[in-house]
């Protein structure tokens, strides 16, 4: 308990890294003639690898044979909630300076905005719901609900993808790994459609 405890403080901190990081390079100015767009590409990437990595550890439990990666899950899944924050906020803040007219053209008119705040609002059930006291609450329906995760990663890569336009080898990295881990929990979720199938098959059965 104590290993997982230590474990779970150092992944921690090490996820506050790249935030400390940043804010000490805006505390010496040390971004470039851009540092709105520098600020905000590098925020949207952290809330995307910690995304994909909360994602990993499923399928990292499996190939393991291991239960301690699932522990991190939740935890990752937190911190990218965090930089996704960051990430919006740096959009409706320093891009567009709280103009609200603009914010809501923009969701509507540009859809790399609107499936990227589509993602957000929906990490924000699942930012609510992460603590154990609302997964005894909830019980079978907190992992239905945590499924939505699947849909987000979609959103964001789709998000950074229309939001490149041209050069779109950095997305194409990050649906690439997307793909890797739908695939690997794949055979997983089809053992588990034949399971039900069958037995279906066999409560249908006459004197079953």
């Amino acid at each position: 308990m104590r290993g997982m405890t230590f474990a779970k403080t150092l992944v921690q901190l090490a996820a506050a890294v790249p935030a400390l990081w940043l804010g000490w390079r805006i505390a010496n100015d040390l971004f470039g003639a851009d540092p709105v767009a520098e600020i905000t590409h590098y925020s949207g990437d952290w809330a995307l690898r910690f995304l994909l990595a909360s994602l990993a550890m499923t399928p990292l439990r499996r190939i393991t044979g291991r239960s301690e990666p699932i522990r991190f899950r939740r935890l990752l899944g937190l911190w990218a909630f965090v930089y996704a924050t960051l990430h919006l906020a740096t959009y409706l803040v320093l891009d567009l300076g709280g103009y609200w007219a603009q914010i809501a053209e923009d969701i509507v008119k540009r859809p790399f905005i609107t499936v990227g705040f589509l993602a957000w609002l929906l990490l924000i059930p699942l930012a609510v719901t992460s603590t154990r006291g609302m997964m005894r609450r909830l019980g079978r329906r907190w992992g239905q609900m945590h499924k939505l995760v699947y849909l987000i990663g979609i959103l964001a890569v789709l998000h950074f993808w229309w939001l490149v336009k041209a050069d779109v080898r950095e997305p194409l990295i990050y649906a690439a790994i997307l793909g890797l881990l739908f695939l690997l929990r794949w055979p997983r979720n089809r053992a588990r459609s034949q399971e039900k199938r069958s037995a279906l098959a066999q409560s249908s059965q006459p004197g079953a």
